[in-house]
């Protein structure tokens, strides 16, 4: 009988092997066919997800496992699969789970709240309703880094969203465990915590501020000197998330001495180093003239040109707009960004860049460095600036913010121009916008009176000629400024250069006849 009952157990004991294996083998195949999209459609009508479910509850923990990879797979998928997590009531088994089970699973589960959080504002709510918060902070403690980075994957998600989600991240106290995992050895934690402190500085003062208070800027502001390319991205997104809310947060940044070293980033292999770098300065220098400054005295305006030379499209945004902002406080900022011929690249990406948001931006940019005086005014137009803005400005294909920040740009260049064939130039323009017509010609109207050999030369190139033929209707200001451009010639010259002039001559040879 004993031998019957070896039998007999082993034949049931075969039924749960079995049962085991099958599991292993169903979960590990879903697992594998969710990392191709073109499986995911069937697996959900074949209702994946209620399947998964109990897996996660598993009593054997490699099924468990990879039912969360699984899960996590689909889920990252798209929102509606990730809904489907959610609507399935999976959430709350996974938060259990991660403050009890193994690093293995603790670090799949993580991925599965992450592939949830990612998609929109709702579920990233979903997951932070489902008290994951508080496992995936304790997650940040753990000994093991693969557990610290994919939870520190998941708060970065999560606070990516909106300020109102950040600051539940800030609240659960995530941001001193994150500033604790920069300074671990490991790379690829490094640089999830500090893309991390960037997701939750990026949204209002208050929250960079935790970030700052963390003491977050002493250990990332190093890191910018690391021979990892992944690494410098992350840290120079971080600080110019943190600098660009306040002068107080920018001179934090500042204080951790970022500069030269920063400059060094704009010369990188790397295009996303290159371009978090300069957004990073761009984030310091437009809030104060001493700021300015201090990127101007460490070498950062010739650093800054070159790499509006060097670069194209979006990545040219943030170097056109830094010089832009610096160029804007002073007149010796703005000779700064001349002397370090600023104005060829600026006027480059004008003519050149397809997008018109950068070319709106470099319109700007060139407004204010012309802006200040004369001879910077002159700098612009010499370059043959003016005559661009125009055109750019009187295209049909030209969104409105483009033609609005081309015509501010002449406005101001004009305003301080006194070199007057430049202002000639500009008048005899084909297709001058009206506003723009009014601005030239009172600029030449103040210039005109004070410039003798200036008077000769402007009847002789037609620009005379050209202001007569203007539509002036009496008691506008432009009919004024037209009248005082008379003032400084002899009648007879004023006469001969009218548009009426010749209809005037064969009148009076009809009335001799």
């Amino acid at each position: 009988p004993g031998a019957a009952t070896m039998s007999s157990t082993r034949a049931v004991l075969q039924v749960f092997e079995k049962y085991q294996k099958d599991r292993v083998t169903f979960v590990q195949t879903v697992a594998e066919l969710a990392t191709r999209p073109q499986n995911i459609e069937p697996m959900q009508s074949a209702g994946v997800m209620a399947l998964l479910r109990p897996l996660l509850l598993d009593n054997v923990p490699s099924i468990q496992q990879s039912a969360a990879i699984a899960l996590g797979r689909l889920a990252n998928y798209s929102d509606h699969l990730a809904e489907a997590v959610v609507s399935n009531e999976i959430l709350p088994q996974l938060v259990y789970s991660l403050s009890e089970q193994n690093r293995f699973y603790k670090q799949a589960a993580a991925f599965v709240l992450r592939a949830v959080a990612k998609h929109s504002p709702p579920l990233a709510q979903a997951v932070v309703d489902s008290g994951a918060l508080d496992s995936l902070v304790q997650c940040l403690e753990e000994f093991d880094p693969g557990v610290k980075e994919s939870a520190a994957w998941a708060l970065g998600y999560i606070a990516g969203h909106n300020a109102e989600l950040a600051a539940t991240v800030v609240e659960a106290g995530a941001v001193p465990l994150l500033v604790l995992c920069v300074q671990e050895p490991e790379l690829s934690l490094k640089r999830i915590a500090a893309s991390s402190l960037s997701d939750i500085a990026k949204h209002t003062p208050e929250m960079a501020q935790a970030v700052v208070d963390a003491g977050a800027v002493a250990y990332l502001a190093p890191l910018i000197t690391s021979p990892d390319a992944k690494l410098k991205r992350q840290v120079c997104a971080a600080l110019g998330q943190i600098a660009k809310h306040s002068v107080d947060l920018a001179e934090v940044v500042v204080e951790a001495e970022v500069f030269p070293n920063i400059l060094m980033c704009l010369k990188d292999v790397d295009g996303f180093v290159r371009k978090h770098a300069a957004t990073a300065i761009r984030e310091v220098a437009k809030h104060t003239p001493e700021l300015a400054q201090l990127i101007v005295s460490n070498g950062g305006v010739a650093a800054l040109v070159d790499y509006v030379n060097e670069s194209e499209s979006n990545n040219r945004l943030p170097g056109i707009m830094a010089l832009g902002y610096i160029a804007a406080f002073s007149e010796t900022l703005a000779t700064a960004v001349i002397a370090s011929k600023g104005v060829a690249p600026l006027f480059a990406a004008l003519v050149e860049e397809p997008e018109d948001h950068i070319k709106s931006a470099s319109a700007w940019s060139l407004g204010q460095v012309g802006r200040h005086t004369p001879d910077h005014a002159k700098a612009v137009a010499d370059a043959g600036v003016l005559t661009k803005l125009v055109a750019v400005g009187s295209l049909a294909a030209s969104s409105e913010d483009l033609k609005t920040k081309c015509t501010r740009a002449l406005k101001f260049i004009i305003e301080k121009l006194t070199d007057l064939s430049a202002l000639d130039k500009t008048l005899q323009e084909r297709d001058l916008p009206a506003e723009v017509v009014k601005f030239v010609v009172q600029q030449i109207s103040k210039v005109l009176p004070n410039d003798p050999t200036g008077r000769h030369d402007f009847v002789t190139s037609g620009g005379l000629a050209a202001c007569q033929a203007l539509d002036a209707s009496s008691g506008t200001a432009l009919k004024e400024y037209v009248d005082i451009i008379k003032s400084c010639y002899p009648e007879e010259i004023v006469q001969y250069y009218s548009p009426s002039y010749a209809s005037q001559l064969l009148e009076k040879l009809e009335v001799a006849a």
